[in-house]
């Protein structure tokens, strides 16, 4: 299995505004590979510009607001490149795409780092923070697993949040749990 960095990747569309979404980058060699799903406004920004902007941040908010609608998070000029990274972030790496692989659900972009930074001390994810990473990768497929898988991994990682959760820990799960909510209120097909 390949080494995924989940990052807040950042892009441009052809008038310069950007576009926020959380993405895992993979290790590839001396590349980063992007695999955007068809379709989507990352895949169609990397087309039109090839850069992009992988911002770690400990602030799962974000990860968590992006997969729920709120997009909307500060950001501030890229170093080499042009494009923009979250004002917040503990570091970035600034992205060329050096080559694409053509694919029918994820297109791969291979990235060159052509800049990183660091703009804060890190101490890392407690346990809280990691289960609002799961829960937000969880969410992005709720319509591909079964119900009981998602209840099950909910349930598990509920327990990290009771124990180590501070107030923006709270604030992401509580997001991704509404998102939750409102799909276990769908009608599903049965057999």
């Amino acid at each position: 299995m390949p080494l995924i960095v989940e990052t807040i990747v950042t892009t441009l569309d052809a008038l310069g505004a950007p576009h926020i979404a959380p993405l895992g980058l993979i290790a590839e060699g001396e590349h980063w590979v992007i695999a955007p799903f068809k379709p989507s406004k990352t895949l169609d920004n990397l087309r039109g510009h090839p850069f992009a902007v992988a911002s770690h941040t400990s602030d799962v908010r974000v990860f968590a607001g992006c997969v729920t609608g709120r997009k909307s998070w500060p950001v501030v000029g890229a170093e080499t490149i042009k494009g923009v990274r979250l004002a917040a972030a503990v570091s970035h790496w600034e992205l060329h795409v050096e080559r694409v692989v053509e694919e029918v659900q994820r297109p791969r972009f291979f990235c060159r780092r052509v800049h990183v930074a660091s703009h804060q001390p890190w101490a890392g994810f407690n346990r809280a923070q990691a289960a609002v990473l799961e829960l937000a990768v969880l969410v992005t497929r709720l319509d591909r697993l079964p119900p009981e898988k998602v209840e099950n991994e909910i349930a598990y990682l509920d327990i990290a949040i009771a124990k180590t959760a501070g107030s923006a820990e709270l604030e992401a799960w509580s997001w991704l749990l509404d998102k939750v909510e409102a799909w276990r209120s769908e009608p599903r097909a049965k057999g």
